[in-house]
């Protein structure tokens, strides 16, 4: 599986799939998650009520991802997932990258070969930005093995230089 970063903004981008960093609530909110619904439009919420309606009364558990067509967007499918928000008394590290895990399974089902990812919990969920790219590159290469012969490219769309450099960093080391 090819791992590639790009700066900018993950509405914009051609892939198969883009991940949304989500609430539990799946309706929206802001960040990415604001973004990527303004951008696609209707059709994302009204699958999202769908699905709280029919899969997940008590909202997406965080970890866990599940799809709805992308909209507007360029991609043909948006994978939402729920981040944890970052504790410096509890290890959350594994939530974390489950979020990267179940983003990638939801994608290969789809059969989606290309995957672009957010910086995960990064945002107004606190996470250090150099944790939380290294976790990010760690869990996408041991998945390589589970979908790689259905997910060929990951995409990780850095907001900022300093994401953009972070992993550029952890990246090298694959």
């Amino acid at each position: 599986m090819d791992m590639r970063i790009q700066l900018g903004d993950i509405t914009t981008v051609a892939v198969d799939a883009v991940v949304n960093a989500a609430n539990s609530t799946l309706m929206g909110g802001g960040g990415v998650d604001g973004a990527i619904h303004r951008a696609g439009g209707d059709t994302i919420l009204a699958e999202c009520k769908q699905l709280r309606a029919e899969a997940w009364p008590h909202g997406l558990p965080t970890g866990r991802a599940v799809a709805t067509t992308a909209g507007d967007l360029s991609a043909r499918w948006v994978i939402h997932t729920v981040g944890p928000v970052y504790s410096t008394t509890d290890d959350r590290s594994e939530l974390l990258a489950s979020c990267y895990r179940e983003s990638l399974r939801v994608a290969a089902e789809l059969g989606a070969q290309t995957v672009a990812f957010p910086t995960i919990s990064a945002g107004i969920y606190g996470w250090p930005l150099e944790d939380a790219t290294r976790i990010a590159v760690d869990t996408v290469q041991d998945m390589t093995d589970e979908v790689g012969e259905q997910v060929r490219e990951v995409l990780f769309v850095a907001f900022s230089e300093a994401a953009e450099d972070a992993y550029r960093r952890h990246l090298a080391g694959c």
